[in-house]
């Protein structure tokens, strides 16, 4: 078989004029095109923009983002974890899971089997909304019976050590294992997005999500890992205290 047969099977990649594609100082992509974007990868991307057209997340691919903007429409047919979502248009297809912090759309569609977390229309409606529920978030992690057993649980052996961590940084360590661990191609889609809500949540150092949703996130993980052990570990110490 000659070399530019070989070269036929694979697919091929167009740059268009004007687009931009950077790496940030944390490893994320950003990228700017004038024309349509379509992700077909999973990633961690800082920014994606298409400036004049639109932008599609494809089905089972599994995207977080801190920006997305679409002169056009944003089409969901996976799975994106974004801060701020702007289009003129955000349509999330059979299936597709958003979790949108602040969603900037003139129109939101939603098929019947599409999950959408999140929406607020700006930071302000955020602040207000948060500043009302203050109480009920500081009880929050109390209050929601998460006592039953969970998968990780019943799978962790019982000699199992955890290498100690400091007190104050649990949640930095469980967060550094997690930068790690979702990468890991052996995980499956629902893992991976259930492992990644938790990062997300880390990262944007809001307690009281991670205290809600940590549990049943882990308990996705079907055959966990040591490190997904320790982090899970360091989670409970923390909220045990």
């Amino acid at each position: 078989m000659t070399a530019a047969a070989d070269q036929s099977n694979f697919p091929t990649m167009i740059i268009p004029r004007g687009t931009d594609i950077r790496v940030n100082q944390s490893g994320q992509l950003s990228i700017k095109t004038p024309g349509n974007l379509v992700i077909q990868n999973s990633g961690v991307y800082s920014e994606l923009e298409s400036t004049n057209g639109s932008i599609r997340i494809e089905e089972n691919v599994v995207v977080e983002a801190v920006s997305i903007k679409a002169a056009q429409a944003c089409f969901i047919q996976g799975t994106v974890t974004a801060w701020r979502v702007h289009a003129k248009r955000i349509t999330l297809e059979d299936r597709a899971k958003a979790f949108i912090m602040l969603q900037e759309s003139e129109t939101l569609e939603l098929s019947k089997s599409s999950r959408l977390v999140g929406n607020f229309a700006n930071e302000k409606e955020l602040f207000l909304m948060m500043g009302k529920f203050t109480s009920q978030l500081k009880e929050l992690p109390g209050s929601v019976d998460m006592t039953s057993p969970t998968a990780l649980a019943d799978s962790r052996p019982a000699t199992h050590a955890i290498p100690a961590a400091p007190e104050p940084d649990l949640l930095r360590a469980a967060q550094t294992i997690l930068e790690r661990e979702v990468a890991r191609p052996e995980l499956a889609a629902p893992e991976a997005e259930a492992l990644r809500e938790v990062l997300f949540a880390l990262r944007e150092r809001n307690v009281a999500r991670v205290g809600v949703i940590w549990r049943d996130a882990f308990s996705e993980v079907k055959s966990p890992s040591d490190a997904v052990r320790q982090a899970h570990d360091y989670l409970e110490r923390y909220f045990a205290r």
